[in-house]
């Protein structure tokens, strides 16, 4: 049976919640790969909107068995006070399963997040300050602490002490609060205590779903463009988003993945700083910010947001080997009298149509455009493609012409059936 990946393909924010909710409903087995609580998955059921940071999205059905994997580094309190949100609100988490190679995040990881990023005075990379990349910094260094510790309650409290009292040392040295020790000491053991039910082998857990047939859905944080190896370096997070990162981040092979979906809005975002060709500073842009309610999940931080960028989607392709695309928030590009994509960049008078490999370069690329007639008609009540406007159906034929791979799924709104099913026949 079939392993699906889905990835953002951008600069996240795509909307991969709604489509991972989607697609869950074929996946008994739902498995988060990589990233942290830095991440926010928003869903909608009904009257009911629910913003995700670690569990998987999945956990909306019975039916399915939501994973935190390997890859995944876990914020206890973020974890729990989730869990028992979703708990307080209806939603069963106890077939939650976090994997014993998960690596937990403590409050300094945050602090020392914290301390980098004021350090960078003007050239501040726009991290969360959760504690991420400080906590995969100490897993390449092999001085985390593994979620499977738990599981020897006496021998993880020691250890959370002695890491504790030997990161207060760098801390203050660099100008930094010491963290309380003894009050770390106590919140984590209690969280311990509470995480051992939880805990999986869900590497053998994942193989052992596959060799009995369920299909598996490998659900990423963040996106392409942020991904460590390959996004606009040092913008970017401390994992790797992309299909790839599923394979290490889960223990699953590459030969057992065969379909990867990747995830666009149907115009272009990102938070932070960084480089954004197609970015739209004047009245558009804003536009595009107000309709699209552009605000972080996790952060609430604005977000700069530009017309839809092909030569990004081309690249994304590429990266993650995508067999289709799911594009969302169509329905944001309702009034527009004219709808641009970027189909190629010039730079230093050159046209260029492959993603730039420097981050440098890619600040001098200008967004070649097509312009197409927007719609300006309502398409949230679009179920089939014929329901589409014609100048949206030639919106998402251009995407395909430009990108290569079709396009599958359709968001036409910020409901849980707001969407429609995109054949390559339409």
């Amino acid at each position: 049976m079939p392993i699906t990946v889905v990835v953002g393909a951008q600069w996240g924010d795509e909307g991969k919640a709604k489509v991972i909710d989607l697609l869950a409903k074929e996946h008994p087995v739902v498995a988060r790969y990589q990233g942290g609580h830095n991440a926010g998955h928003t869903v909608v059921v009904g009257d009911e909107k629910y913003a995700l940071q670690l569990t998987p999205s999945g956990v909306f059905y019975d039916t399915v068995t939501p994973v935190i994997a390997n890859g995944v580094v876990v914020d206890l309190p973020t974890l729990f006070n989730e869990i028992d949100t979703l708990t307080a609100r209806g939603i069963n988490c106890d077939k939650l399963q976090v994997s014993t190679r998960a690596h937990l995040i403590f409050p300094w990881h945050q602090s020392h997040d914290a301390l980098a990023e004021e350090g960078r005075g003007d050239n501040k990379i726009g991290t969360t300050l959760k504690g991420i990349g400080p906590a995969y910094a100490d897993k390449a260094r092999r001085v985390g602490i593994l979620a499977g510790a738990v599981a020897d309650i006496d021998s993880f409290s020691a250890a959370v002490r002695e890491r504790c009292e030997a990161e207060n040392i760098l801390i203050t040295q660099a100008g930094g609060e010491a963290v309380n020790v003894d009050e770390t000491v106590a919140t984590f053991t209690e969280l311990g205590l509470r995480l051992q039910s939880y805990l999986c082998d869900t590497v053998n857990f994942l193989h052992d779903e596959l060799a009995a047939g369920s299909p598996i859905l490998l659900e990423g944080a963040q996106a392409t463009f942020l991904d460590l190896d390959h996004g606009t370096y040092p913008y970017v997070t401390s994992s790797n988003p992309t299909a790839g990162g599923a394979c290490a981040g889960t223990g699953i092979g590459p030969r057992n993945i065969d379909r990867v979906v990747g995830i666009s809005k149907s115009y272009t975002t990102r938070v932070g700083a960084g480089p954004f060709p197609s970015e739209l500073t004047d009245e558009l842009g804003d536009r595009l910010i107000d309709i699209g309610r552009e605000f972080g999940t996790v952060t609430g931080r604005r977000r700069r947001a530009g017309w839809l960028d092909c030569v990004m989607l081309r690249h994304a392709v590429r990266l993650n080997s995508l067999t289709e695309l799911a594009v969302t928030k169509l329905d944001v590009l309702d009034t527009f009298e004219t709808i641009r994509v970027c189909v190629g960049y010039r730079i230093d008078g050159n046209d260029v149509e492959n993603y730039p490999d420097l981050p440098e370069v890619l600040e001098r690329a200008e967004p070649v455009y097509v312009d197409l007639d927007g719609w300006q008609s309502d398409s949230t009540t679009a179920r089939m493609p014929a329901d589409l406007p014609p100048q949206a159906q030639a919106f998402i034929r251009l995407i395909e012409e430009q990108v290569g791979v079709p396009v599958r799924i359709i968001g036409v709104g910020a409901e849980r059936d707001d969407y429609v099913l995109w054949g390559s026949s339409s």
